[in-house]
């Protein structure tokens, strides 16, 4: 699923029309980014938490070549799932699973 899905279906259930529906998963994924920037968590009940972590530099090393390689340290984005989501996910695991 693309982000044009995502606004399309809101556009279908809301009645909005499509560019109104863009402008809202836009506002939305924008402030996702903004209070992420900020080193914030972003809490959705009943769907997940995305939060920032800081990983320190280490050493690694260059596929190609196999020579060493200095790897950054970086900020990174991690995403945990809440309870319904996983419960919803695994369910429809199961519904497939059991197709087969």
């Amino acid at each position: 699923m693309r982000k044009s899905d995502i606004s399309r279906r809101i556009a279908d259930q809301t009645g909005f029309k499509q560019i109104k529906a863009d402008d809202v998963v836009d506002v939305i994924l924008q402030e996702i980014k903004q209070t992420l920037s900020r080193g914030e968590s972003v809490i959705l009940r009943r769907f997940g938490t995305f939060e920032v972590y800081a990983k320190n530099a280490r050493d690694g090393r260059n596929p190609k070549t196999g020579e060493p390689a200095e790897i950054a340290a970086r900020n990174i984005v991690r995403f945990k799932p809440g309870k319904p989501f996983k419960d919803a996910v695994n369910n429809l695991l199961l519904v497939e699973t059991n197709k087969s």
